[in-house]
């Protein structure tokens, strides 16, 4: 007498089934791996417009402010790009955990490095309005350190969230003070600028212009740290609502 014949188990999955899941497994990574390329590449990209547009600031150089305006197109299509792998993702493969965080975490990301984008744009269109007041104002030197440590912060908070890494994510948020003093400094020193020459307010002006985008980019950069620490930990830290809790804040019903 033959055995009867049985369906195999849901917790002995048949050869086929393993190598669908596997193959299905391998698929999802790579797309994964793809949606942290284009967001890498898109960094790369808002951190070398930041920087040219403060060379160009610098240097007095108008060719090399009217590049970063145009080169601002191509951080606008790879967002468009990780905006659509990360739908992808999220519409055909229904990530969880971690793998959820960090796709919903990418969206994000590529809207605050789009913003970079911008912010380093603003900065170069101030070079051009500069170059045609030819007021003779040069830059402090607090803008410089600024454009440093904002580009230093841009570059942590994404390797922090490419990797996973909630303490550089804090890290780079704990940052934000200095570039925040520096600006302060900037719009001191202006102040006085303009009250004791007049002729200098347009100059003025855009300067502080220049040091207000420099302080959004660290601004940004910052929002990426924390989307970082969400990753790595689960822990939304935005507006201190780590610390809600402790403040005594009471549930209604």
């Amino acid at each position: 007498m033959t055995a009867p014949h049985t369906a195999p188990s849901e917790a002995e999955p048949t050869p086929a089934r393993r190598s669908s899941d596997a193959s299905g497994y391998r698929h999802f990574h790579e797309e994964l791996e793809t949606l942290k390329q284009r967001l890498l590449e898109m960094a790369q990209k808002a951190e070398a417009l930041v920087e040219l547009s403060v060379t160009a600031l610098l240097q007095e150089d108008e060719g090399l402010a009217q590049a970063v305006i145009a080169n601002d197109d191509e951080l606008d299509q790879l967002e468009i790009t990780v905006e659509q792998l990360a739908i992808s993702l999220l519409a055909l493969q229904q990530p969880l955990a971690r793998d959820l965080r960090f796709v919903i975490g990418a969206i994000k990301v590529s809207s605050d490095l789009e913003r970079v984008g911008d912010h380093a744009v603003n900065i170069a269109q101030s070079t051009l309005r500069l170059a045609a007041n030819r007021s003779g104002l040069l830059p402090t030197p607090e803008v410089s350190d600024m454009a440093e440590r904002a580009r230093e912060m841009l570059s942590d908070a994404i390797t922090a969230f490419t990797r996973g890494d909630g303490q550089l994510g804090r890290d780079v948020c704990a940052r934000d003070d200095q570039v925040d003093s520096l600006h302060e400094s900037v719009f001191r020193i202006l102040i006085t600028h303009m009250m004791s020459d007049p002729r200098t307010i347009n100059a003025s002006l855009e300067h502080l212009l220049v040091s207000r985008n420099l302080e959004r980019v660290a601004d940004l950069a910052t929002n990426i740290g924390e989307d970082a620490v969400y990753l790595a930990e689960g822990k939304l830290i935005k507006h201190h609502v780590e610390q809600w809790p402790s403040r005594g804040i009471r549930r209604t019903r």
